[in-house]
C-alpha cells in the first residue's frame, strides 16, 4: 500500500559528489599540436659515405635567398614550379610553416654546408593518399639537390637511404617511407630505387605522372 507523498520540504538535501566543482569550468580550447610532432631538428646526423648529413628545419629570414636560387635553376624548374621572385619560394614555405605541421620544409646539410631542400610530411594526410593505398603515419619524402655539381653522381641515392633511415628510426608508428617523383625525372626515380626504395605503382597526379616509390620497414635492416 502507498503511502502519502512526503512533504518536499522534509526530503534530505542532495549532496555533491566528492571532489564536484559547483560551478562549470570554462575550458580554454588548447592549440592543436603539430601533426608531424618528430622534432625533426632533433633527429640527429647520420653518418655517410659522403659525410656527416643532417636535417635542418628552415628559418625564411636564413634560408630563403639560397633557395630561391635553387629554384630558379632550370633543371629545378621543370619540375618544382617554383622559379620566379623569391616571394614565390617564400609562399610556398609559409603555407608549410604556418600550416598544422603536416609537412616541414628543411636544408639538408653536408659537413656543415646546406646541398639540398627536403620536405619530410605525413603522406597519409596529404592529398597524394587519394591517389594510392595510404596508410596511418606514411612518411612522405620530397627533395631536391642544390649544387649542380652535387647531380648525377650517386650522392641523390647515398642521402635518400639515409634520410629514410632516419624517419623510421626517429618516427616508429610510421610504417614506411614514400615519394612520388615525376616519371620523366628518371635520374630522380634511380637514385629512390638505388638507395633502396620499389617501384610501387604509376600514379596520375593533378600536375604530373608520378612513381610511386615505396620503402618498406621490414626492409630496413636487410638493406
Amino acid at each position: 500500500m502507498q503511502g502519502e507523498p512526503a512533504d518536499p520540504a522534509a526530503r534530505p538535501r542532495r549532496t555533491r559528489r566528492p571532489g564536484r566543482h559547483p560551478v562549470r569550468l570554462r575550458h580554454h580550447r588548447q592549440p592543436p599540436a603539430p601533426v608531424m610532432s618528430d622534432h625533426i631538428g632533433d633527429w640527429g646526423p647520420a653518418r655517410t659515405p659522403a659525410g656527416l648529413f643532417r636535417l635542418v628545419p628552415v628559418r625564411i629570414e636564413r634560408d630563403l635567398p639560397l633557395l630561391s636560387r635553387w629554384m630558379n635553376d632550370p633543371a629545378v624548374a621543370v619540375y618544382w614550379e617554383l622559379s620566379g621572385p623569391s616571394a614565390v619560394t617564400a609562399g610556398h614555405l609559409r603555407a608549410q610553416l604556418a600550416g598544422d605541421g603536416r609537412s616541414v620544409p628543411c636544408l639538408g646539410v653536408l659537413d656543415g654546408t646546406p646541398m639540398s631542400y627536403w620536405e619530410v610530411y605525413r603522406a597519409d594526410l596529404d592529398p597524394l593518399a587519394r591517389h594510392y593505398p595510404a596508410l596511418p603515419h606514411d612518411t612522405g619524402l620530397h627533395v631536391l639537390i642544390g649544387a649542380a655539381g652535387d647531380r648525377g653522381r650517386g650522392l641523390g641515392s647515398v642521402l635518400l637511404r639515409a634520410v629514410a633511415d632516419l624517419a623510421l628510426a626517429r618516427r616508429p608508428v610510421s610504417p614506411r617511407v614514400v615519394a612520388e617523383p615525376d616519371l620523366r625525372n628518371i635520374p630522380s626515380v634511380t637514385a629512390f630505387l638505388n638507395a633502396g626504395f620499389r617501384f610501387s605503382a604509376e600514379v596520375d597526379l593533378p600536375t604530373k605522372r608520378a612513381a610511386l616509390m615505396v620503402r618498406d620497414r621490414s626492409l630496413r635492416h636487410l638493406m
